[in-house]
């Protein structure tokens, strides 16, 4: 047995295999993490502009978009690196470091998106309540309590990881320092790292996506009581953008973290990571200037101000 801190750094050979398509998903990444950044940016920008998008509702959104930023910024420069280099290591720190950010905000992204559907909820099935019970102080502890759950978990989960011997075992089979393929190179009991990660995914994932169901419920049964068609088609847009990214981030999630492991990672989980690490924060801007109304006359105003368009 040796000792863990024996290993100073870690090789990612996540589809070194494919040359050929590493080059590829370089191109394609690179320009999918502009989008993310200028998408998500200007997401922010314009609900703090436009007054009109003072609420929680919007609140949540640019939590989400900032989110998104981040957590991309946190994994895909290093990625690009990889991609190009031809050593493709990462130091145990900045292994750690990226582990800790990536699991962190992916941990907060699913407690965000069940609050955002609690406030969806209250605002299609209670609306005359609803500026009474999302008032400044819910909505903002809300979002506070979805960072701090989704940082307390993985900072519980990247220490009981890298604390375990790697017994010299540094070569990673990812793109990125993934929690799930290092505790393949392991060489002690990770009984409690998998029970732990176990419960997380079910508080985490299963729980939230259960919450998510249930609001939706309630919110299609009071869509359809609407008399008006067009009632019922604004009530729906309202709602149809954030169901469209529940559906984009927890089923690449739920593949991810919930389904039998094997010894080895293949290939389909790697382009799944990069569906649930990359196409997701990018498609969720995207996804939310398509589907609302608000945001596409907010982004039209601010950039007619700003650009002279």
């Amino acid at each position: 047995m040796g000792n863990y801190s024996a290993v100073t750094e870690f090789f990612l050979v996540g589809l070194s295999k494919y040359p050929e398509l590493q080059l590829f998903l370089f191109i394609l990444c690179l320009i999918m993490y502009v989008i993310i950044l200028l998408g998500n940016s200007l997401l922010i920008i314009i609900s703090i502009l436009d007054s009109r998008l003072h609420t929680p509702m919007y609140f949540f959104l640019g939590n989400l978009s900032f989110l998104d930023i981040c957590y991309t910024s946190s994994s895909i420069p290093p990625m690009l690196i990889i991609f190009r280099s031809e050593t493709k290591s990462i130091s145990f720190i900045g292994c750690a470091l990226q582990m800790v950010v990536s699991l962190g905000l992916g941990s907060t992204e699913c407690v965000l998106l069940a609050v955002m559907a609690y406030d969806r909820y209250v605002a299609i099935c209670n609306p005359l309540r609803y500026p009474i019970i999302m008032n400044r102080v819910l909505y903002m502890h809300m979002a506070a309590w979805s960072w701090i759950i989704g940082c307390l978990n993985s900072l519980v989960q990247t220490v009981l990881t890298m604390v375990l011997p790697f017994c010299g075992n540094n070569v990673i089979d990812h793109l990125y320092c993934e929690i799930l393929a290092l505790l393949k190179l392991i060489c002690s009991d990770i009984s409690m790292n998998v029970l732990i990660m176990t419960v997380a995914s079910i508080v985490l994932l299963v729980i939230p996506l259960l919450l998510i169901f249930i609001s939706y419920v309630f919110i299609l049964c009071s869509i359809l009581r609407i008399n008006s068609a067009n009632g019922r088609k604004k009530a729906f847009s309202t709602c149809s953008a954030h169901l469209t990214v529940v559906i984009l981030f927890y089923g690449s999630a739920l593949f991810m973290y919930m389904k039998p492991k094997s010894k080895d990672t293949k290939t389909s989980d790697e382009i799944i990571g990069l569906s649930y690490g990359v196409v997701t924060p990018m498609l969720n801007p995207i996804i939310y200037s398509l589907r609302n109304k608000e945001v596409k006359e907010a982004v039209k105003k601010v950039l007619s101000r700003y650009l002279k368009i």
